[in-house]
């Protein structure tokens, strides 16, 4: 059965490799991005979003399978507060009632292992009451604080994000209606925006002892991408609330074996 899928971020990196994968395997997919798209809109401002949630459902015809969102910015800026959780929470939100249309709908979310990293439970806690003015405010004071309270950004919107997944996965208007809702945590993945992390000996020794990876070492975008579609599949049919670590074994590494206490 053919079905109608939503990508976000799909110009580059995770997100176009997994449209791609897509359109390999016959499904009808539109593609979202700030350029380069089925669909040009800017995440990080309320009005982007709902153009970006009209315009997918018009192309969707009223009803939307599966939304596999992608979209986001690793940069130590305020603006990332607003692409990488009101981008996806907001467009997630109004595209809702045609996601409940579909006979098997499904979502899932690129987040990131950066969820487990240290974060700042301030401007979480913003994120979390939907308040994107107070949150960008408090990612701005961060970044005027310098770099070291500014890194705490890009941890703090994945975590709202599992956070937020989890709250809102088990209520009625997702779980009620037959939508699962979860994310993929992975670790290094070589695309354009983590390029620059790695291009040296030195850089990947850094980067490797923040997010080791035992495991067959950094990911290939097309590799989270099976995942991703794997979750948005009918053969998903009770995982919900979760962020899965697809991360070489970082998890592991850095949590150890009992991470229920």
């Amino acid at each position: 059965m053919t079905r109608k899928y939503i990508v976000t971020g799909s110009a580059s990196g995770i997100g176009a490799s997994t449209l791609a994968l897509l359109k390999e395997r016959g499904e009808i997919v539109f593609g979202v991005d700030i350029h380069g798209a089925d669909i040009n809109a800017d995440l990080s401002t309320k009005e982007g979003r709902l153009d970006a949630a009209a315009k997918s459902i018009e192309l969707c015809g009223g009803t939307i399978d599966a939304v596999i969102a992608c979209a986001g910015l690793a940069h130590p800026i305020a603006k990332t507060v607003s692409v990488n959780f009101f981008g996806v929470t907001d467009y997630l939100t109004e595209i809702l009632p045609a996601l409940t249309k579909s006979s098997s709908p499904r979502v899932a979310i690129t987040s990131s292992m950066a969820s487990l990293m240290p974060n700042s439970p301030e401007l979480v806690e913003a994120m979390l009451a939907l308040d994107e003015s107070k949150a960008v405010a408090i990612a701005q004071g961060l970044v005027d604080k310098g770099d070291a309270e500014a890194s705490l950004i890009y941890g703090s919107t994945k975590r709202a994000l599992g956070r937020w997944i989890r709250r809102e996965s088990i209520k009625p208007e997702w779980a009620g209606a037959g939508i699962p809702l979860n994310a993929v945590g992975p670790g290094i993945v070589e695309t354009p925006m983590v390029a620059g992390m790695i291009a040296s000996a030195e850089a990947r020794a850094a980067i490797d002892t923040m997010v080791p990876m035992p495991l067959n070492y950094y990911l290939k975008p097309h590799q989270v991408a099976y995942l991703l579609i794997w979750l948005t599949s009918l053969e998903n049919t009770h995982t919900t609330g979760q962020t899965i670590y697809i991360d070489g074994g970082s998890d592991a590494v850095l949590r150890g074996d009992d991470i229920w206490n």
